[in-house]
């Protein structure tokens, strides 16, 4: 392979080689663990899953060429900037998704986000997380994933094509999403910001289930770190903290701010950035601060939703929206508010000078289309990826 110019696979090599992953499993039995005291909290999420650690294996390249019929055209289900995803059916009938990280990317970034996407998702075991059921290495670089027939959150709400998704699954994806980044900050021995949460990176199976996807900005923070800053900024315009684009600060908060945006997302059928380049946030927030959480909801949901359930998941939102990340909750804390009875507003109250200093900070959205900068940020991407997002 010409383009691997580190010596990162070899080492990786060597560990296939040994026959063991003896490290990373026993890692994976500690988050194993750690998630089935945390989903028992949680109401009963962890023992359940707590079935065998997570184990992936090398696929050949004939293999996932014959599994997708030599990456035909009518098998691709998804592209974006540095990837390719292809639907594909292995020689036992199994029916997966490929993804391909193309060459147009840049070859340091390619193996970068692929050595990334191996090292956090390649031993997480959870059903609310995309499970790697192997690598290839050969002829490029390729990840395996089962297929997820529906396809991403992002193609359910606003593929005109399809029916509007029912307030039902919009609650269950809620919950199954929060359900699996708890257990990404908290699950695990090492604690786990994804970077990059959003519609299209949340695939749903066969029942709907979510199941977060694309690891590729993923990043390790250790127990003794409060956080990572980090440079370039990169993720998608629309989810990203304010710390994190004013100053690179990355840590569960920052993910706590995009879920809080797919949140508005899921109640609204509305995209993180309109036409207009006006943020979902900007639009929601004066609807929030008056409580009239029913215009937030999607017209296409003709009503028929659960008006307890909506104001939970809307509280919630603006919660985890806050500009200020010290006041923002933790995913287990936004768990409690979706799935409790009760609103406990004073709880969550902030100091009438923090509160001031919040509403300073609303609207800086506008500096991700103002400013030139650098920054690896994207617009959001709508296409119909059944796994691994681009």
């Amino acid at each position: 392979m010409e383009y691997v110019r580190s010596g990162s696979f070899r080492r990786l090599f060597s560990i296939l080689r040994r026959g063991g992953f003896e490290e990373e499993e026993e890692e994976s039995k500690e988050c194993l663990i750690d998630e089935d005291k945390n989903g028992a909290a949680m109401g009963g999420s962890g023992t359940e899953q707590a079935q065998r650690p997570p184990t992936w294996k090398c696929f050949s390249y004939k293999e996932i060429f014959l599994a997708t019929n030599g990456f035909s055209s009518d098998n691709l289900v998804g592209k974006g900037g540095h990837a390719e995803v292809y639907k594909g059916i292995l020689s036992d009938g199994e029916t997966v998704a490929v993804k391909k990280l193309i060459k147009e990317s840049i070859e340091e970034r390619r193996e970068r986000e692929f050595l990334t996407e191996i090292g956090t998702i390649g031993h997480v075991f959870h059903r609310n997380v995309s499970l790697l059921l192997g690598i290839c290495i050969d002829n490029g670089l390729f990840l395996i994933f089962p297929f997820s027939p529906n396809g991403s959150v992002a193609s359910r709400l606003h593929d005109g094509d399809t029916r509007a998704l029912e307030w039902e699954k919009r609650f269950k994806i809620a919950i199954g999403t929060a359900q699996g980044l708890h257990y990404l900050h908290k699950g695990c021995q090492r604690r786990i910001i994804h970077r990059d949460i959003k519609a299209s990176n949340i695939l749903l199976d066969e029942d709907f289930e979510p199941q977060i996807s694309d690891f590729g900005l993923a990043k390790w923070l250790p127990t003794q770190w409060t956080h990572h800053s980090l440079l370039p900024i990169e993720g998608t315009v629309g989810y990203l903290a304010p710390e994190y684009f004013s100053h690179g600060i990355v840590d569960e908060k920052t993910d706590v701010f995009a879920f809080g945006v797919f949140l508005l997302e899921l109640i609204s059928g509305k995209r993180p950035v309109d036409a207009h380049h006006r943020s979902l946030r900007t639009w929601a927030e004066p609807l929030l601060k008056k409580g009239e959480i029913e215009k937030l909801v999607d017209p296409k949901l003709g009503g028929a939703v659960d008006h307890g359930e909506v104001k939970r998941l809307a509280f919630a939102a603006s919660l985890c929206i806050r500009a200020s990340s010290i006041w923002r909750p933790a995913m287990g804390q936004v768990l409690e508010i979706m799935a409790s009875g009760d609103i406990d507003r004073e709880r969550w109250e902030m100091p009438e000078k923090e509160e001031r200093q919040e509403n300073k900070l609303w609207g800086f959205e506008d500096l991700e289309f103002e400013s030139d900068t650098s920054f690896s940020t994207s617009l959001p991407e709508y296409s119909n990826v059944s796994t691994g997002s681009c």
